[in-house]
């Protein structure tokens, strides 16, 4: 039986209004002190592996997995972002990710998508960048800080996120801060396990292919036609797998059901491709490939025209 994802992100109605433009206001000068300092981090050919890392992020998303107690996960992937390029990169290619996730497939609302990209791509970036350089720091080099270091991050990146949530939930008077913090940290503490594990084998094949990837925020990789074409390459395979992602509740889901207020989440103003489900196209799975690889180009054309206008700008 194949399944369509779920929908991942916080609906709008979730948070209350002051909320929502409280963290649009710190969201907007981040991500525009991000795009000013990409220009000045990223070399040559880092621009495409921007878009081929946020294209393979995007169709990883789709691929729920089981969680234990009915619920699902999903991969983030700020953690990886930020080892491979950097946190100011990593925080315009989660930028894309979120951003075109909610105006092309409904996924989060638009009112919380600066609540969203603040969670997942700012502080999402700056747990997994510190805890990852620190590790980096105290292996000396070796290989176990790449491993633990990339692990730790991206456990702790969830759980950050789910807890900054949780603590929005409180204030926006959704869910009492002594149930939504404990619910919603309970659960991503699984679900950080396995994003965890994502990381940790993203982070093993490249070590063992190409190790000058792991660099962060250094100098561009060699190679780079070979590094977009086999990103690409991956980024369509977990598109066309998506419609075996988990019928599961996510995390954030299963704890608005469990408490009671996801009846409070408010419906798109719009739908261009609802749910990751392409229109007019009767069998489901292959709608939902449909949607997937076209969200993989969107994906990859706008942070690579991103990454290439700051660039022209330099130059």
């Amino acid at each position: 039986m194949y399944y369509a994802p779920e929908p991942m992100h916080i609906p709008d109605g979730f948070l209350s209004i002051l909320v929502s433009v409280v963290l649009w206001g710190v969201t907007v000068p981040v991500v525009a002190y991000a795009i000013r300092r990409v220009s000045k981090d990223l070399g040559e050919r880092q621009a495409p592996l921007m878009g081929v890392l946020a294209a393979a992020i995007f169709a990883g998303q789709m691929l729920n997995f089981a969680v234990a107690g009915g619920t699902s996960g999903h991969l983030m992937g700020a953690a990886l972002a930020t080892i491979l390029l950097g946190p100011w990169a990593a925080i315009i290619v989660m930028t894309t990710v979120v951003g075109v996730q909610a105006l092309i497939f409904q996924d989060g609302g638009l009112l919380a998508l600066g609540a969203n990209i603040f969670n997942m791509g700012i502080i999402g970036v700056i747990v997994s960048y510190w805890v990852y350089r620190t590790f980096q720091r105290l292996a000396g080099g070796r290989k176990w800080g790449v491993f633990t270091g990339g692990f730790l991050a991206a456990w702790l990146s969830i759980v950050a996120a789910a807890l900054a949530v949780a603590l929005q939930l409180a204030i926006s008077g959704i869910s009492p801060a002594n149930i939504a913090i404990p619910a919603m940290g309970g659960i991503h503490i699984l679900i950080g396990l396995g994003e965890g594990l994502i990381t940790l084998g993203a982070l093993a094949f490249l070590y063992a292919a190409r190790r000058d990837l792991l660099h962060i925020g250094e100098a561009a990789p060699k190679g780079g036609t070979a590094v977009w074409i086999g990103g690409l390459v991956i980024a369509a395979i977990l598109a066309i797998a998506s419609p075996l992602a988990s019928a599961h509740p996510d995390g954030l889901e299963w704890v608005a059901e469990q408490k009671g207020f996801l009846d409070t989440a408010q419906g798109p103003l719009y739908n261009i491709i609802p749910d990751y489900v392409f229109p007019g196209i009767s069998n489901e799975a292959f709608a939902t490939i449909v949607a997937g690889l076209i969200g993989v180009l969107i994906v990859f054309g706008v942070t690579l025209s991103v990454g290439y206008m700051r660039r022209k700008k330099k130059a």
